[in-house]
Protein backbone atom coordinates (compact mmCIF):
# COMPACT_ATOMS: atom_id res chain seq x y z
CA UNK A 1 0.00 0.00 0.00
CA UNK A 2 1.39 3.39 -1.01
CA UNK A 3 0.29 6.29 1.17
CA UNK A 4 -0.29 9.36 -0.98
CA UNK A 5 -1.99 12.74 -1.04
CA UNK A 6 -4.22 13.00 -4.08
CA UNK A 7 -4.61 16.16 -6.14
CA UNK A 8 -8.01 16.47 -7.83
CA UNK A 9 -7.82 18.20 -11.20
CA UNK A 10 -10.94 16.81 -12.83
CA UNK A 11 -14.57 17.63 -12.18
CA UNK A 12 -15.13 16.18 -8.77
CA UNK A 13 -17.38 17.22 -5.94
CA UNK A 14 -16.72 15.59 -2.61
CA UNK A 15 -17.53 16.10 1.03
CA UNK A 16 -14.98 16.33 3.88
CA UNK A 17 -14.42 13.09 5.74
CA UNK A 18 -14.90 13.02 9.46
CA UNK A 19 -11.76 13.86 11.39
CA UNK A 20 -11.29 10.28 12.59
CA UNK A 21 -10.90 9.05 9.00
CA UNK A 22 -7.26 9.28 7.94
CA UNK A 23 -7.23 7.39 4.66
CA UNK A 24 -9.67 6.81 1.85
CA UNK A 25 -9.08 3.87 -0.49
CA UNK A 26 -10.64 3.39 -3.92
CA UNK A 27 -10.07 0.78 -6.60
CA UNK A 28 -9.52 3.40 -9.27
CA UNK A 29 -9.66 6.89 -7.74
CA UNK A 30 -8.32 8.66 -10.83
CA UNK A 31 -11.37 7.78 -12.90
CA UNK A 32 -13.78 8.27 -10.03
CA UNK A 33 -16.60 10.79 -10.26
CA UNK A 34 -18.46 11.63 -7.10
CA UNK A 35 -21.59 13.70 -6.80
CA UNK A 36 -23.13 14.59 -3.47
CA UNK A 37 -26.83 15.40 -3.43
CA UNK A 38 -27.94 17.17 -0.26
CA UNK A 39 -31.47 17.24 1.07
CA UNK A 40 -32.94 19.19 3.93
CA UNK A 41 -35.98 18.63 6.06
CA UNK A 42 -38.62 21.28 5.56
CA UNK A 43 -41.10 22.78 7.91
CA UNK A 44 -43.86 24.91 6.48
CA UNK A 45 -42.10 25.13 3.12
CA UNK A 46 -38.88 26.46 4.67
CA UNK A 47 -35.64 24.54 4.92
CA UNK A 48 -34.90 23.57 8.49
CA UNK A 49 -31.64 25.18 9.63
CA UNK A 50 -29.09 23.24 11.63
CA UNK A 51 -26.35 24.56 13.90
CA UNK A 52 -23.14 24.90 11.90
CA UNK A 53 -21.01 23.49 14.69
CA UNK A 54 -22.46 20.04 13.99
CA UNK A 55 -20.49 19.79 10.78
CA UNK A 56 -16.76 19.93 10.08
CA UNK A 57 -15.52 23.21 8.69
CA UNK A 58 -14.31 23.23 5.09
CA UNK A 59 -10.60 23.95 4.68
CA UNK A 60 -9.90 24.22 0.96
CA UNK A 61 -6.54 23.73 -0.67
CA UNK A 62 -5.81 20.33 0.83
CA UNK A 63 -5.20 16.91 -0.69
CA UNK A 64 -7.28 13.75 -0.42
CA UNK A 65 -5.22 11.40 1.72
CA UNK A 66 -5.43 7.87 0.34
CA UNK A 67 -3.87 4.47 0.97
CA UNK A 68 -3.50 3.29 -2.62
CA UNK A 69 -3.40 -0.47 -3.16
CA UNK A 70 -0.74 -1.16 -5.81
CA UNK A 71 0.09 -4.74 -4.85
CA UNK A 72 0.87 -6.70 -7.99
CA UNK A 73 0.25 -3.67 -10.23
CA UNK A 74 2.78 -2.31 -12.76
CA UNK A 75 4.38 1.04 -11.90
CA UNK A 76 6.81 2.94 -14.10
CA UNK A 77 9.71 4.90 -12.60
CA UNK A 78 11.68 7.13 -14.97
CA UNK A 79 15.07 8.01 -13.53
CA UNK A 80 17.61 6.29 -11.30
CA UNK A 81 18.94 8.84 -8.82
CA UNK A 82 18.33 9.51 -5.15
CA UNK A 83 14.71 10.64 -5.57
CA UNK A 84 13.91 7.62 -7.73
CA UNK A 85 15.50 5.36 -5.09
CA UNK A 86 13.16 6.75 -2.43
CA UNK A 87 10.12 6.28 -4.68
CA UNK A 88 11.18 2.68 -5.41
CA UNK A 89 11.40 1.86 -1.69
CA UNK A 90 7.83 3.09 -1.15
CA UNK A 91 6.60 1.05 -4.12
CA UNK A 92 8.38 -2.17 -3.16
CA UNK A 93 7.06 -1.85 0.41
CA UNK A 94 3.61 -1.73 -1.18
CA UNK A 95 4.36 -4.88 -3.26
CA UNK A 96 4.13 -3.05 -6.59
CA UNK A 97 5.72 -4.46 -9.75
CA UNK A 98 8.28 -1.80 -10.59
CA UNK A 99 9.94 -1.03 -13.92
CA UNK A 100 12.80 1.50 -13.97
CA UNK A 101 13.78 3.23 -17.20
CA UNK A 102 17.20 4.84 -16.97
CA UNK A 103 20.63 4.37 -18.60
CA UNK A 104 22.93 2.32 -16.35
CA UNK A 105 25.24 5.31 -16.10
CA UNK A 106 22.43 7.24 -14.34
CA UNK A 107 21.70 4.65 -11.64
CA UNK A 108 22.88 5.46 -8.14
CA UNK A 109 24.21 2.77 -5.81
CA UNK A 110 20.84 1.99 -4.22
CA UNK A 111 18.92 1.65 -7.48
CA UNK A 112 21.79 -0.45 -8.92
CA UNK A 113 21.39 -2.73 -5.90
CA UNK A 114 17.63 -3.09 -6.51
CA UNK A 115 18.35 -3.99 -10.12
CA UNK A 116 21.05 -6.51 -9.19
CA UNK A 117 18.72 -8.14 -6.65
CA UNK A 118 16.00 -8.33 -9.34
CA UNK A 119 13.65 -6.37 -7.11
CA UNK A 120 12.82 -4.17 -10.11
CA UNK A 121 12.89 -4.57 -13.89
CA UNK A 122 15.50 -2.32 -15.49
CA UNK A 123 15.30 -0.87 -19.00
CA UNK A 124 18.80 0.39 -19.81
CA UNK A 125 18.08 3.45 -21.95
CA UNK A 126 16.36 6.81 -21.91
CA UNK A 127 12.58 7.11 -21.87
CA UNK A 128 10.66 6.80 -25.13
CA UNK A 129 7.02 7.96 -25.59
CA UNK A 130 6.10 4.43 -26.64
CA UNK A 131 7.01 3.23 -23.12
CA UNK A 132 3.67 4.54 -21.92
CA UNK A 133 1.91 2.16 -24.31
CA UNK A 134 3.72 -1.00 -23.20
CA UNK A 135 1.62 -1.71 -20.12
CA UNK A 136 -1.47 -0.54 -18.28
CA UNK A 137 0.61 1.46 -15.82
CA UNK A 138 -1.01 2.03 -12.44
CA UNK A 139 1.08 5.20 -12.05
CA UNK A 140 4.10 6.92 -13.59
CA UNK A 141 6.81 8.51 -11.44
CA UNK A 142 9.33 10.84 -13.07
CA UNK A 143 12.58 11.70 -11.27
CA UNK A 144 15.05 13.08 -13.81
CA UNK A 145 17.19 16.25 -13.89
CA UNK A 146 15.63 17.59 -17.08
CA UNK A 147 12.66 19.95 -16.51
CA UNK A 148 11.75 20.16 -20.20
CA UNK A 149 11.75 16.38 -20.64
CA UNK A 150 9.80 15.94 -17.39
CA UNK A 151 7.11 18.33 -18.58
CA UNK A 152 6.88 16.51 -21.90
CA UNK A 153 6.38 13.18 -20.10
CA UNK A 154 3.73 14.82 -17.90
CA UNK A 155 1.83 15.98 -20.98
CA UNK A 156 2.04 12.54 -22.55
CA UNK A 157 0.67 10.99 -19.36
CA UNK A 158 -2.27 13.41 -19.40
CA UNK A 159 -3.02 12.54 -23.01
CA UNK A 160 -3.14 8.86 -22.09
CA UNK A 161 -5.04 9.45 -18.84
CA UNK A 162 -2.21 8.07 -16.73
CA UNK A 163 -1.70 9.37 -13.21
CA UNK A 164 1.76 10.83 -12.74
CA UNK A 165 4.08 12.48 -10.27
CA UNK A 166 6.87 14.74 -11.53
CA UNK A 167 9.44 15.11 -8.74
CA UNK A 168 9.85 18.65 -7.36
CA UNK A 169 7.23 20.11 -9.74
CA UNK A 170 3.97 20.33 -7.70
CA UNK A 171 1.85 21.71 -10.59
CA UNK A 172 2.75 18.62 -12.61
CA UNK A 173 1.59 16.07 -10.06
CA UNK A 174 -1.66 14.18 -9.67
CA UNK A 175 -0.47 13.21 -6.19
CA UNK A 176 2.37 13.91 -3.76
CA UNK A 177 4.50 11.65 -1.61
CA UNK A 178 4.52 12.62 2.05
CA UNK A 179 6.75 11.72 4.98
CA UNK A 180 5.75 8.26 6.18
CA UNK A 181 6.20 6.47 9.50
CA UNK A 182 6.00 2.68 9.17
CA UNK A 183 5.64 0.09 11.91
CA UNK A 184 4.37 -3.17 10.43
CA UNK A 185 0.77 -2.60 9.31
CA UNK A 186 0.76 0.93 10.75
CA UNK A 187 1.46 3.71 8.25
CA UNK A 188 1.21 7.38 9.18
CA UNK A 189 1.74 10.02 6.53
CA UNK A 190 2.45 13.70 7.13
CA UNK A 191 1.92 16.12 4.26
CA UNK A 192 2.55 19.82 3.88
CA UNK A 193 0.94 19.80 0.42
CA UNK A 194 4.30 20.30 -1.23
CA UNK A 195 5.16 23.41 0.79
CA UNK A 196 7.74 22.05 3.25
CA UNK A 197 8.95 18.45 2.79
CA UNK A 198 11.69 18.79 5.45
CA UNK A 199 9.17 20.17 7.92
CA UNK A 200 6.92 17.19 7.18
CA UNK A 201 9.79 14.89 8.14
CA UNK A 202 10.28 16.74 11.42
CA UNK A 203 6.59 16.46 12.27
CA UNK A 204 6.55 12.78 11.32
CA UNK A 205 9.48 12.04 13.65
CA UNK A 206 7.75 13.95 16.46
CA UNK A 207 4.55 11.93 16.03
CA UNK A 208 6.47 8.65 15.88
CA UNK A 209 8.10 9.39 19.24
CA UNK A 210 4.67 9.72 20.86
CA UNK A 211 3.58 6.23 19.76
CA UNK A 212 4.07 3.07 21.83
CA UNK A 213 7.08 1.12 20.60
CA UNK A 214 4.89 -1.94 20.05
CA UNK A 215 2.02 -0.24 18.21
CA UNK A 216 2.56 -2.28 15.04
CA UNK A 217 2.42 -5.59 16.90
CA UNK A 218 -0.78 -4.56 18.67
CA UNK A 219 -2.39 -3.80 15.32
CA UNK A 220 -1.21 -7.18 13.97
CA UNK A 221 -2.89 -8.88 16.92
CA UNK A 222 -6.18 -7.08 16.32
CA UNK A 223 -5.98 -7.96 12.63
CA UNK A 224 -5.47 -11.64 13.43
CA UNK A 225 -8.42 -11.55 15.82
CA UNK A 226 -10.66 -10.02 13.13
CA UNK A 227 -9.77 -12.83 10.73
CA UNK A 228 -10.59 -15.46 13.36
CA UNK A 229 -13.84 -13.67 14.21
CA UNK A 230 -14.98 -13.78 10.58
CA UNK A 231 -14.44 -17.54 10.66
CA UNK A 232 -16.61 -17.81 13.77
CA UNK A 233 -19.29 -15.38 12.51
CA UNK A 234 -19.11 -15.32 8.69
CA UNK A 235 -22.67 -14.23 7.87
CA UNK A 236 -23.11 -10.71 6.42
CA UNK A 237 -26.00 -9.97 8.78
CA UNK A 238 -23.62 -10.41 11.70
CA UNK A 239 -21.54 -7.46 10.48
CA UNK A 240 -22.91 -4.86 12.93
CA UNK A 241 -22.41 -7.17 15.92
CA UNK A 242 -18.89 -8.07 14.77
CA UNK A 243 -17.92 -4.41 14.46
CA UNK A 244 -19.45 -3.51 17.82
CA UNK A 245 -17.73 -6.41 19.59
CA UNK A 246 -14.35 -5.61 18.00
CA UNK A 247 -14.74 -1.99 19.12
CA UNK A 248 -15.32 -3.20 22.68
CA UNK A 249 -12.22 -5.40 22.46
CA UNK A 250 -10.07 -2.51 21.20
CA UNK A 251 -11.36 -0.27 23.99
CA UNK A 252 -10.93 -2.89 26.73
CA UNK A 253 -7.28 -3.86 26.27
CA UNK A 254 -4.12 -1.79 26.41
CA UNK A 255 -1.39 -1.79 23.75
CA UNK A 256 0.75 -4.03 25.95
CA UNK A 257 -2.08 -6.50 26.54
CA UNK A 258 -2.90 -6.75 22.84
CA UNK A 259 0.78 -7.39 22.07
CA UNK A 260 0.87 -10.14 24.71
CA UNK A 261 -2.21 -11.86 23.30
CA UNK A 262 -1.47 -15.41 22.09
CA UNK A 263 -3.37 -17.63 19.65
CA UNK A 264 -4.76 -19.47 22.68
CA UNK A 265 -5.96 -16.16 24.15
CA UNK A 266 -7.70 -15.28 20.88
CA UNK A 267 -9.42 -18.66 20.76
CA UNK A 268 -10.62 -18.21 24.35
CA UNK A 269 -11.66 -14.61 23.70
CA UNK A 270 -13.83 -15.66 20.76
CA UNK A 271 -15.96 -17.78 23.11
CA UNK A 272 -17.22 -14.48 24.54
CA UNK A 273 -18.46 -13.25 21.15
CA UNK A 274 -21.77 -15.11 21.22
CA UNK A 275 -22.83 -13.67 24.63
CA UNK A 276 -21.40 -10.33 23.44
CA UNK A 277 -18.98 -9.89 26.33
CA UNK A 278 -15.31 -8.94 26.64
CA UNK A 279 -13.43 -10.32 29.68
CA UNK A 280 -10.59 -8.52 31.41
CA UNK A 281 -7.13 -9.52 30.25
CA UNK A 282 -6.44 -10.89 33.73
CA UNK A 283 -9.38 -13.29 33.30
CA UNK A 284 -8.28 -14.12 29.76
CA UNK A 285 -4.79 -15.07 30.95
CA UNK A 286 -6.39 -17.19 33.65
CA UNK A 287 -8.03 -19.30 30.94
CA UNK A 288 -4.67 -20.39 29.50
CA UNK A 289 -3.94 -24.09 29.89
CA UNK A 290 -0.66 -23.31 31.67
CA UNK A 291 -2.45 -21.04 34.15
CA UNK A 292 -5.08 -23.69 34.86
CA UNK A 293 -2.42 -26.36 35.45
CA UNK A 294 -0.50 -24.03 37.74
CA UNK A 295 -3.67 -23.30 39.73
CA UNK A 296 -4.34 -27.04 40.15
CA UNK A 297 -0.83 -27.64 41.40
CA UNK A 298 -1.22 -24.84 43.91
CA UNK A 299 -4.33 -26.28 45.57
CA UNK A 300 -3.71 -27.62 49.15
CA UNK A 301 -4.90 -31.23 49.38
CA UNK A 302 -4.02 -31.89 53.04
CA UNK A 303 -1.41 -34.51 52.21
CA UNK A 304 1.22 -32.84 54.39
CA UNK A 305 -1.07 -32.74 57.43
CA UNK A 306 -1.14 -30.09 60.12
CA UNK A 307 -1.60 -29.84 63.85
CA UNK A 308 -3.31 -27.39 66.10
CA UNK A 309 -1.84 -26.82 69.51
CA UNK A 310 -4.12 -26.95 72.50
Amino acid sequence: MVTLEWRFRSRLLFHPFRHRHVFFSAANPFRASITIVATAKTHGGMAESRPQEKYPAIQGGGSLMIAWQVKGKPVLVIGGGEVAAGRIVHLLNADAVVTVICPSSGLNAEVSYRVAQKQVTHVDRIFLPSDLDDKDWSMVLVAIDDPAASTQIWKLCKQKRLVANIADVPPECDFYFGSVHRDGPLQIMVSTNGKGPRLASMIRRFIAKQLPSNAGRAIEAIGELRVKLRQVAPKPEEGPKRMSWMKDVSDRYSWEEMCEMTDEDMTNLLTFYEPNRVPSFHDLRGMRASAIEAAKADVFDGSFGFSVGV
